[in-house]
């Protein structure tokens, strides 16, 4: 059912979304009770859980969480969570949040920034970032790690340390969590330092030379003081081999990691925790194929005649020029995954390197007061090299070709310098009916960056061979040795945020009333020093505040039966975009949702049904505009992003349901669906001032994910099952381009025998895993402007064919698999 998505009162908007939900418990509770429940786990329309592979609910227990600020029972928080726990994360083996992205939650949406794993791009419910990346642009979804908000979507691709639980708070936190919260908030909650000595530690193998081990070490508790060490290792060979030798392939990564945290506990009313990461991660992007040449059949002539190749957002009158015919080294594969590049260019590994010291202090006062304060400094360094598409994308050389118009294969650098400090203060407690939290909050970031966009490869005149340029001086005078490098740009952003927030709420029986609010202010500067390997003087200055409130009302109608509405607003700050030619800013955009859920548990909780419907209304949306120009000189190419914030509403409208059934002991279906319903007004695009249409990207209108988790008792350990599958409907991957990716439905597997009793006491368990298990193929990232003519110059009306070429895409990860062996004492 779709919800009505037309200008709406809110006693409107609430009776439809109660309606749906009304609507979609008995449907889903009649095929229950008609013996089809397992069967709706799988289809495309119900599947995969939110609280994927909850043995502590199939055992009885309450899942416990921590959305708003203490601790609470899943099943009685009036938010829409989604918890993957750490016995998920090892079935469905997550080793970093882009493994997520296979659609685990299906309301989540986790990607590469274009093919980089340097960057991620993180939404929910609609609420995407394009190009979050840059130092003074922000993400719209909130990444925690133990209550520390995490600045940049750099070094987000990490190895996970030994995680408690993820958890996905969906729909605007503004109040408890703050800016940059719209679509939601990602919450990694690690396990603290338990004072009992214990060891687990992992080593296992895969395909594509793969290897992984992890070990975690819990030290006595000794006069109050208790420590815990882990480490961790994952390593993966390139999944698409490079030809040129002594240089690395593509979707490589090697990650290790380190972390150390102390628990001081001198009393029961007072805890310090304190820890201290390093994550080290070399990577390489996704391999980028062309899709087709020339989809659109552009040829010279009448515009109008073609306007499949028209840019979206110009009108010219004519195209000039030529579709240049392919080179005959190149090759064109749309329909599967290339094993190995065409032409072997130099690909040099990524690096991230992330740091970060927290001090988390509580104090317990009184029953009615406890105060906790969270001290943070965290750190990324990122170095990129994206050399993933060689001649899939232009500059185009053609036969006879002299000095830099032979040169080819875009080598995309950019360097990020990031450092933060953030200070939170919190007061917890009851008085009375009342619940309460308070706090104050502040944050300090500084970030750097640079790119450049060197060729690195050159064709002779007869297009028959290729030649690697030199590093320094090959690309017309420049190249990709740092000091050789022509700076396309380099910028600086300072960021500083402070808050004062509080949330309350009456518990009168079996109704809970819930007011809060938060008022934070921005101070934002930056400058954009070098635009085109020149000094410029282009700075920016924004200073702004915002109140976001939250209202919740919360009903436990009966027991197991507990039912919410939720008014809440959330924003995402303004800034100013390094890849614009001026540094044009951009100021904030703000968003209203409307929620109503129900949290339901059925014959004597073996069954557990969630559903939550919301309205979204987003202002000022932050749109992207791109713009790629080429120097025919230089035989370079330079990407322009301008960002506006656009006029209008956009809406977004969806559903949200959840399903855990336990019917017998020791077995599991879960399933969860998304879905999501998007309406963007016409935007005028600043490159041409022409309106055209615009989407939200990575935010498929059906998702959907269902998983199997079987354990039989055997005599002296026992068999654990896991099948989950995964879909998600095709959507766009750029704001401007109607162009879609393809759907995917991804099946990951596991079976291991656990718990095996070996001498000393200690317990050994052997797996075999897959991601990826059916090896399904599409194209999770499609760039369509290759095979489109170009953006009209100044005063012309005339589009250039010169650099038409085709689709560019790139293949989701093949399937892995892998054997390991965990011991436990």
């Amino acid at each position: 059912m779709r919800p009505n998505c037309n200008k709406l009162s809110l006693a409107t908007r609430s009776r439809d979304i109660l309606g749906i939900i009304v609507n979609f418990h008995r449907s889903t509770l009649r095929a229950i009770l008609m013996g089809t429940a397992g069967a709706c786990c799988f289809s495309a329309h119900f599947a995969a859980a939110a609280e994927v592979n909850q043995p502590s609910y199939a055992d009885g227990g309450d899942i416990i969480v921590t959305a708003t600020k203490r601790e609470t029972s899943l099943q009685k928080t009036p938010i829409a969570i989604n918890v993957v726990d750490g016995e998920a994360l090892r079935d469905r083996h997550i080793q970093s949040l882009l493994d997520l992205g296979d659609g685990a939650v299906p309301s989540l949406r986790i990607s590469t920034y274009d093919a980089r794993q340097t960057a991620l791009t993180i939404g929910i419910r609609g609420i995407v970032p394009l190009d979050a990346n840059q130092p003074a642009r922000e993400q719209g979804v909130g990444v925690y790690i133990d209550g520390v908000y995490l600045g940049r979507q750099h070094g987000l691709n990490a190895a996970l340390f030994d995680v408690e639980r993820i958890e996905v708070l969906k729909g605007p936190q503004g109040t408890l969590f703050g800016r940059n919260t719209e679509g939601g908030a990602l919450s990694i909650v690690t396990k603290r330092p338990s004072g009992v000595f214990g060891f687990r530690g992992t080593a296992g193998i895969a395909n594509f030379g793969g290897y992984n081990a992890d070990a975690h070490l819990d030290l006595p508790e000794w006069h109050g003081l208790s420590v815990k060490l882990d480490g961790v290792i994952q390593h993966q060979d390139a999944t698409v081999k490079n030809p040129l030798a002594g240089q690395t392939g593509w979707n490589y990564f090697d990650r290790q990691g380190l972390r150390a945290a102390v628990r001081w506990k001198p009393s029961p009313e007072f805890t310090a925790d304190f820890a201290y990461d390093y994550g080290h991660d070399q990577n390489s992007p996704f391999y980028g194929q062309l899709l087709n040449i020339n989809p659109n059949k552009c040829v010279a002539g009448p515009a109008s005649a073609q306007p499949a190749c028209v840019l979206p957002g110009t009108a010219p009158i004519n195209f000039t020029g030529t579709v240049k015919p392919l080179n005959p080294l190149v090759e064109v594969v749309g329909d599967r995954r290339m094993k190995a590049a065409d032409i072997g260019v130099p690909q040099p590994p990524s690096l991230d390197k992330t740091h970060g010291y927290t001090a988390n202090l509580s104090y317990r006062l009184s029953p009615a007061i406890e105060l906790r304060s969270i001290t943070a400094w965290r750190g990324v360094t990122s170095n990129q090299y994206d050399n993933s598409f060689g001649a899939h994308r232009p500059p185009i050389v053609v036969a006879g070709c002299k000095g830099a118009a032979c040169n080819f294969s875009r080598l995309s650098l950019a360097d990020l310098y990031q450092k933060q400090f953030s200070q939170e203060f919190q007061a917890v407690g009851s008085v009375g009916k009342v619940d309460y939290v308070a706090g104050l909050y502040y944050f300090n970031e500084r970030v750097s960056d640079d790119a450049a966009t060197p060729n690195s490869m050159a064709f002779d005149p007869t297009l028959t061979n290729v030649i690697v340029l030199d590093p320094c001086r090959g690309s017309a005078g420049f190249g990709s040795q740092p000091g050789c490098r022509f700076i396309d740009r380099a910028s600086h952003a300072y960021a500083k945020s402070y808050a004062i927030f509080g949330q309350a709420t009456y518990n009168l029986g079996a109704v809970h009333l819930t007011v809060g609010g938060r008022n934070t202010w921005d101070r934002r500067h930056g400058d954009l020093y070098i635009v085109n390997n020149a000094a410029t003087p282009f700075t920016y200055r924004q200073n702004t505040s915002r109140f976001d409130p939250l209202l919740v009302a919360a009903w436990e109608a009966a027991d197991g039966f507990n039912l919410y509405a939720k008014y809440s607003t959330g924003y995402r700050s303004g800034g100013a975009s390094s890849r614009s030619i001026n540094y044009r800013s951009f100021g904030p955009e703000t968003l209203k949702a409307y929620e109503l859920g129900a949290k339901t548990e059925f014959f004597d909780r073996r069954i557990r049904l969630n559903v939550a419907g919301y309205v979204m209304d987003r202002a000022q949306s932050q749109v992207d505009f791109i713009s790629v120009s080429f120097d025919q000189t230089t035989g370079g190419s330079r990407n322009t992003t301008e960002t506006i914030n656009a006029s209008g509403t956009m809406k977004i409208r969806g559903i949200e349901a959840d399903l855990t059934v336990s019917p017998l002991p020791g077995l599991s279906l879960t399933g969860s669906y998304a879905y999501t319903y998007t309406r963007v007004p016409p935007v005028r695009n600043p490159f041409t001032g022409v309106k055209q249409n615009v989407y939200i990207v990575y935010t498929p209108r059906n998702a959907a994910s269902g998983a199997i988790n079987y354990a039989v008792p055997l005599a002296g350990a026992r068999l654990n099952l896991h099948l989950d599958g995964n879909y998600a409907q095709a959507t766009q991957t750029f704001d401007q381009y109607a162009r879609k990716n393809e759907a995917s439905f991804i099946v990951n597997a596991r079976v291991a025998l656990a718990d095996i009793t070996m001498p000393g006491g200690a317990d050994l368990t052997l797996s075999l895993w897959s991601r990826n298990l059916l090896n399904e193929t599409h194209v999770y990232r499609v760039d369509p402007s290759n095979g489109l003519g170009s953006l009209p110059a100044a005063g012309s009306t005339s589009s250039s064919l010169n650099n038409v070429l085709g689709d560019l895409g790139y293949f989701n990860a093949p399937r892995t698999f892998g054997a390991e062996a965990t011991i436990k004492f």
